[in-house]
């Protein structure tokens, strides 16, 4: 599969993974052959991009760290507590533990996967899909520090619950386009302790989940927001939920920027060691994300161009690539597959984001077929 931007999808393409809602529903299904009338109504309801099939790589799978039902059931449930919020300001955590649990479950069964999160959201669940993100992303990070079941558990609900204060604020500000003005932005911050505040109510959670919706906007080096704490003074917890924030933030698409890849993300982490973020929980973290997920579209220092078709734990920026196109740009035939991490005269110089017009057509139904010339 190839992710695609919404504006390059074309008619004949193919789905190749299901769109849900933030509800849990599916909005279309994969194998769908997309028409003009998908593409209208995916654009209508938000849907900045989506994974497209190619039967060139039919055989090439993400592995997951948690599974799909398992992000897009957590993600309903995020979105049910948000919601009862908005109408009467009251939460319900009573299934929020075993959410947290299973995701839990399904991270310590797959402890030596690379996370490459990959899961598409409409602007509007933005908030939601990013909640559970987060939470995956933490949970990780704190068991590679050796945090025990109960660290991790609170650790997670924290992450899972971190933004709840904006369900207190505008969605016409927290979904606007523009540049928010100076007095927008203060109402924005004003989430953290909104945050705080209902769920340091809540008996039935750690009141440290509370402390990390209080404090996951502090900066290590004091320039933060609510209470411009600074290094040891923001729990570790927090520190660790900045991280995953910021990671997740830009490796996301928003209403105003397409996303970043996770190599400009990580780099962005590592200018931001000492300031924003704390340097050794980004060290950790980072050896956790693969740089060059499966499915990512490369151009090596040799002009070739090629698909990501493996990535290795121990070495998250030497992945095995399958060459699409020689040196000469023109599309390759055979199959070719280097290994980065034997094969060391080969670097990666480029990620290319998105479909590209270089690129051999991907697979299409009617006017064009897989692997030839336009």
């Amino acid at each position: 599969m190839l992710k695609v931007r919404i504006s390059r999808v074309l008619p004949g393409m193919i789905l190749g993974k299901s769109i849900y809602s933030s509800m849990g529903n599916v909005l279309l299904s994969a194998g769908m052959i997309l028409n003009d009338q998908y593409i209208k109504r995916l654009k209508e309801i938000g849907i900045p991009a989506v994974y497209i099939k190619d039967s060139r790589f039919n055989e090439v799978n993400t592995p997951e760290v948690v599974l799909e039902s398992t992000r897009i059931q957590t993600q309903s449930e995020v979105r049910g507590i948000f919601e009862q919020i908005e109408l009467n300001g009251k939460i319900n955590l009573g299934s929020t533990k075993q959410m947290v649990n299973k995701i839990l479950e399904e991270i310590l069964l797959n402890q030596d996967v690379l996370v490459s999160l990959s899961d598409i959201r409409t602007y509007d669940d933005e908030v939601f899909g990013h909640s559970v993100s987060v939470c995956i992303l933490s949970v990780i990070t704190g068991l590679k520090l050796g945090y025990n079941q109960l660290q991790l558990r609170d650790l997670g609900i924290g992450g899972l619950l971190h933004d709840l204060g904006k369900a207190c604020i505008a969605k016409t500000i927290l979904n606007k386009k523009q540049q928010l003005t100076p007095q927008e932005f203060d109402g924005i911050k004003e989430h953290s302790r909104l945050g705080f505040d209902i769920l340091r109510q809540q008996e039935e959670i750690s009141p440290l989940a509370a402390h990390i919706a209080f404090q996951h906007h502090e900066k290590y080096n004091g320039s933060g927001y609510p209470r411009g704490l600074k290094g040891g003074e923001i729990h570790e917890y927090a520190r660790i939920i900045a991280v995953a924030d910021v990671y997740d933030a830009m490796t996301s698409d928003r209403i105003y920027r397409p996303a970043f890849t996770p190599m400009e993300t990580v780099q962005v982490l590592l200018e931001s060691m000492g300031s924003h973020l704390d340097p050794d929980l980004v060290k950790v973290f980072i050896k956790n994300i693969a740089l060059y997920p499966v499915g990512s579209i490369v151009t090596l220092n040799t002009g070739e161009v090629g698909v990501v078709v493996i990535t290795h734990p121990d070495f998250t920026d030497r992945p095995v690539v399958r060459i699409i196109l020689d040196k000469h740009q023109k599309q390759f035939t055979g199959l070719c597959e280097i290994d980065l991490t034997t094969s060391t005269e080969y670097t990666i110089v480029n990620v290319l984001n998105d479909y590209n017009e270089t690129l051999p057509p991907i697979s299409h139904i009617g006017s064009r077929i897989t692997g030839t010339k336009r």
